[in-house]
């Protein structure tokens, strides 16, 4: 298992990541500095919209799983989106919600992206 940096902080480097590649990169919800689960909503406009969640796999390592959205950019896929972290965070007050906005599919997640 590898170890692991605090939700918070992670999510300030992605967002000091997103800024020195000029990627605009915003909190839009604040979860548990230490533990709270990690979204990260990725819009990539006419590419789609993307909800991520950080996930261990069965071996141990991280990776993310997508939540909700897909390829198609229209609003409605952007406002289920929206509806899924809003729920999320209905269940569990300490999720943390990264909202990155990537018009040239610069971004990274930090992790394989996982099926289960």
């Amino acid at each position: 298992m590898q170890p692991r940096l605090k939700a918070g902080l992670w999510v300030r480097a992605q967002i000091a990541i997103c800024q020195s590649n000029l990627i605009t990169a915003m909190v839009a919800h604040k979860g548990n500095e230490d533990a709270g689960a990690v979204l990260v909503k990725l819009n990539r406009f006419a590419a789609g919209f993307f909800v991520y969640s950080r996930v261990t796999t069965l071996d141990g390592e991280l990776g993310w799983m997508l939540v909700a959205g897909g390829p198609d950019g229209g609003r409605e896929t952007e406002f289920a989106c929206d509806e899924y972290w809003r729920k999320q965070i209905g269940y569990d007050p300490d999720v943390w919600v990264l909202e990155i906005e990537d018009h040239k599919g610069q971004y990274e997640l930090d992790a394989p992206i996982v099926d289960f």
